[in-house]
């Protein structure tokens, strides 16, 4: 059996996840993960972004993941809150159902010498695969690589996703044939990568990859969730088809006492499953035994939720 990592002394390379929601013209808070940066939560929750303000609004108006390196004031309308709690960069993914907006997610992360890790968007050009913009906190040289570097259709983590247009998870990355850059990650001590499509309305091609360090992990725990019709009948229901523990660095999807399928409204996927919305939570109930912290987005495909990413911290 694969215990839960509990080390919660290791700090995560992601310090705020939040998303915000479409409600009367603008974007509002509906969750979050804040962790002890209370002073942050509480201006998180008296603000909101009207299309194209800030980086919420600049991603719901560009309609595509937006990376902001520095928390400008001009730019980032709680710039004075994040540089209090020590936050230096945010990524925001807008999440569209065809051209309807459900929410944007945004991850905060702050800097520091031991803080490696990369969030990175990658947008289609000349058919190629090219890195619009990343945030690598101290991963400089893997940062220098992933700039000159570029995939076709099927090639390494982010060509993979866009062939398949589904999600996937890659795990050894210092080791991986199937890693184009597995040299440079090895070096930057990067482990484990989730990579996954981010569809948008003008049908451009955006990827969005995770990939996580041991020392200072994205999350200690990651799941894809299969919900396509084609492979779970027409009962509304979400199968289990990958899963890390990134302490362990293996499959543990096949362990007897994880439940495989889950159907809507049931436990935390089941809510992202019937809402069609992320859950984005902080010690609630139904995280799994030994995880604090609780994000699970959906990826929607011809008015369906097609599959839903989650991880654990």
């Amino acid at each position: 059996m694969m215990e839960a990592m509990t080390d919660t002394e290791v700090r995560t390379f992601i310090e705020v996840t939040e998303y915000w929601v479409p409600e009367e013209g603008v974007l509002k808070l509906a969750g979050g993960n804040y962790g002890d940066l209370t002073e942050f939560k509480a201006a998180s929750g008296q603000t909101s972004f009207a299309k194209g303000e800030g980086l919420p609004g600049m991603a719901w108006a560009e309609e595509r993941p937006v990376v902001f390196k520095t928390l400008d004031p001009a730019s980032f309308k709680r710039a004075d809150a994040a540089r209090a709690a020590g936050l230096t960069s945010a990524v925001a993914v807008p999440l569209f159902d065809g051209k309807a907006l459900k929410a944007v997610l945004v991850v905060l992360c702050g800097d520091g010498e031991d803080r490696i890790g990369a969030l990175e968007v990658w947008q289609s050009k000349d058919n190629l695969l090219m890195l619009e913009d990343g945030y690598y906190g101290a991963a400089k040289h893997f940062e220098f690589v992933s700039k000159h570097t570029h995939f076709p259709r099927g090639q390494g983590l982010p060509g993979a996703v866009w062939a398949a247009n589904t999600p996937i998870l890659m795990r050894d990355l210092g080791s991986s044939y199937g890693f184009v850059r597995s040299e440079s990650a090895g070096q930057a001590g990067l482990t484990t990568g989730l990579g996954l499509p981010v569809p948008v309305p003008s049908g451009e091609t955006f990827v969005l990859t995770l990939l996580s360090a041991r020392g200072t992990p994205i999350a200690r725990r990651f799941e894809i969730w299969d919900a396509r019709a084609a492979r779970v009948g027409k009962d509304g229901a979400a199968v289990l088809i990958d899963g890390i523990c990134a302490r362990e660095g293996r499959l543990w999807a096949a362990e007897a006492e994880e439940p495989r399928r889950a159907a809507a409204w049931q436990g935390l996927i089941g809510r992202v499953l019937g809402s069609g919305l992320p859950v984005v939570d902080q010690g609630v109930a139904g995280i799994a035994a030994g995880y604090e912290n609780f994000v699970a987005l959906p990826i929607h495909s011809k008015g369906e939720v097609s599959h839903i990413v989650a991880w654990y911290s």
